[in-house]
């Protein structure tokens, strides 16, 4: 929602700007998520309310930290640049600590088996949004509506404190590091892998064909966005319950990652199909001046979509596992297909290129993804299960 109001607000280059800061916030979130909470979920789900509350207050602590730390890089960077891309930059880093924390109390909640405190703390940020929204519109500015979208988060990000008393501990982050370096370590790989594909992606595009591209690429992605939305939550839980699976019937793993991908896979080519029926009208009151060149976009889109949703099932699969190192191998293999793809598609037919070109890639990556979930499947002995570490 936030992307569609700035995008009938701004204009699509306007949007351009605001798009780059949202993929450079993408690849900072996975930096968080690899280092502080998905080591936490693998390891603390399902465990004793003692021990998870003292991996939370640690997980937490660091997800502050690097919010701070490379808010300040950001901040700095914006500063030095200048113009109307720089202060993006800069209001990106002023929000990073909020938005970092306040994810990191979703993975805590989902952790702990209480999916209703997240959902709890998202309507708080919501809320939060909607005054703050409306004074950005007045603003008319990209860093308005970054720091109204940000500080929102914050209010969330504090009220979690108060859901689960607990104070996130920044100075237990040397600890939570070594103590869950092996995996936190190939989970940073991958995760950045994941949005930093994205992020050079939308640089190159950037300036390969205009800023003006990102913003119709990210219009495009918008058009999914009730879906997105619904694979965001999936992917803040799957984890969780594919480790309750692997501990409670070991043997329902494969079936459980399978119905996950597939459903996922299913449901976004059905969101899809309705997009082709959209009428122009009600898509240009969605996305203004953006709907005539992101509706061009729908096929492409929704099939790379629908391949990434396929692949989240083994992705799950694997990190129940624990087995960092065969994910990273798939992730990294799917970044670069992703890259290659999507930048070569640039130059071979613009915008339109693009996105069949990693819509391509994200079929080849699924299918690595599915390939190393069955080796690691074939090659895990029936009585291991992934430790928990008492903090």
């Amino acid at each position: 929602m936030v992307g569609v109001y700035v995008a009938r607000s701004l204009g699509l280059t306007a949007f351009g700007v605001f798009s780059l800061a949202w993929v450079t916030y993408g690849v900072v979130l996975n930096v968080s998520r690899g280092l502080a909470t998905d080591p936490l979920v693998v390891r603390f789900s399902g465990v004793p309310a003692s021990v998870w509350r003292g991996a939370v207050a640690r997980s937490s602590g660091t997800a502050l930290l690097v919010g701070t730390g490379i808010g300040t890089v950001s901040l700095a960077a914006g500063l030095a640049i200048g113009g109307q891309v720089g202060a993006a930059f800069a209001g990106l880093g002023v929000v990073l600590p909020g938005l970092l924390l306040q994810d990191a109390w979703r993975y805590a909640f989902f952790a702990a088996g209480v999916g209703r405190k997240a959902f709890v703390n998202d309507v708080v940020w919501g809320v939060a949004l909607v005054p703050a929204m409306v004074a950005a519109a007045r603003v008319g500015t990209v860093t308005a509506f970054l720091l109204a979208w940000g500080g929102s988060a914050a209010v969330a990000g504090a009220y979690g404190w108060f859901q689960s008393g607990i104070r996130p501990r920044p100075g237990g982050a040397r600890d939570w590091h070594r103590d869950h370096r092996d995996l936190g370590y190939r989970y940073l790989l991958e995760n950045v892998g994941v949005s930093g594909a994205g992020q050079i992606r939308a640089y190159g595009l950037g300036v390969i064909v205009g800023v003006g591209a990102v913003g119709v690429l990210r219009g495009a992605e918008l058009l999914l966005g009730p879906f997105l939305a619904i694979l965001m939550g999936l992917s803040l839980v799957t984890v969780a319950e594919a480790a309750r699976v692997l501990r409670q019937a070991p043997h329902r793993l494969g079936p459980f990652c399978l119905l996950l991908g597939g459903g996922q896979a299913v449901a976004a080519l059905l969101w899809g199909a309705v997009l082709l029926l959209v009428p122009d009208r009600l898509g240009e009151l969605v996305l203004g001046d953006v709907w005539s060149s992101a509706a061009e976009l729908i096929v492409p889109v929704t099939l790379g979509v629908a391949a990434a949703g396929l692949g989240t099932g083994a992705a799950s699969g694997l990190r129940a596992l624990a087995a960092a190192r065969r994910s990273l191998r798939s992730q990294l293999f799917a970044s670069v297909c992703y890259v290659t793809g999507g930048l070569g598609g640039a130059f071979a037919g613009g915008v339109v290129g693009s996105a069949w070109g990693a819509a391509a890639a994200s079929v080849c990556g699924s299918a690595v993804w599915w390939l190393q979930l069955r080796a690691a499947l074939r090659e895990r002995p029936d009585h291991s299960v992934p430790e928990v570490r008492n903090p």
